[in-house]
């Protein structure tokens, strides 16, 4: 039996050399951490809809908002012409562009905690589920982070008329759609729930009014995700 070196290979004994010393550096660096790390605890957007991040979109200056009426010969659209003639001053193009506007002072004054502007614009059932959320959230600490990016869409997706012994009741379902930063942070300003990156959100609201009464507006009378 040859046991001289020139068939042993000693190509492969630095090799494994160079690998067990690599081996040790490797074990210095992440021997530093302890057991088995958990990893980071991913934050979860609102809990009614899980929202998809708006990635790579670049938004021009002053983005024109779509709206969305249907048009006069379909049932939602016939439904429309009655309110007018119940109410010569409505007009859906207008009747969107205040929900716009209101919908970005319900969201705003839902996350300062604003009670007198929310009971300008809800009815006393919805106002009373926000102020509870308010509440919950003043006890626990929380403060809740709310910027609309963009207003991108809103779309008129049923009306309802409904004879009441005060007069004849409207109910008007809007699809808005919008960027968003949204979240809840705790007393450490860490976030709870909710994301700071731009989410794209969905909502559906449903504003009710009585036509031809003096004084009555239109109001929010429901709102989730869709």
């Amino acid at each position: 039996m040859d046991f001289s070196l020139d068939h042993f290979p000693v190509d492969l004994v630095l090799l494994a050399l160079v690998a067990a010393f690599l081996a040790l550096r490797l074990r210095s660096v992440l021997g530093k951490r302890v057991g088995i790390q958990p990893p980071p605890m991913p934050v979860t957007a609102r809990a009614d809809v899980p929202p998809r991040v708006a990635e790579n979109k670049v938004e021009p200056t002053g983005p024109a908002v779509e709206y969305d009426v249907p048009a006069p010969g379909t049932r939602v659209g016939q439904l429309l012409v009655d309110i007018h003639q119940q109410d010569a001053t409505f007009t859906p193009q207008q009747f969107l562009m205040s929900v716009q506007t209101v919908f970005a002072q319900v969201v705003g004054a839902y996350a300062q905690g604003n009670r007198d502007v929310l009971k300008t614009y809800l009815t006393p059932a919805v106002y009373a589920s926000f102020d509870a959320a308010i509440t919950a959230r003043e006890a626990a600490g929380q403060k809740q982070r709310t910027e609309i990016q963009t207003v991108r869409a809103l779309a008129i997706e049923d009306v309802r008329l409904t004879q009441l012994d005060v007069g004849l009741g409207a109910a008007v379902d809007v699809r808005i759609v919008s960027d968003q930063i949204s979240l809840v942070e705790d007393q450490a300003g860490q976030p709870v729930t909710g994301t700071d990156a731009v989410t794209e959100f969905s909502d559906l609201w449903t504003l009710e009014r009585l036509l031809g009464v003096g004084g009555s507006g239109w109001r929010l009378a429901a709102a989730r995700s869709a």
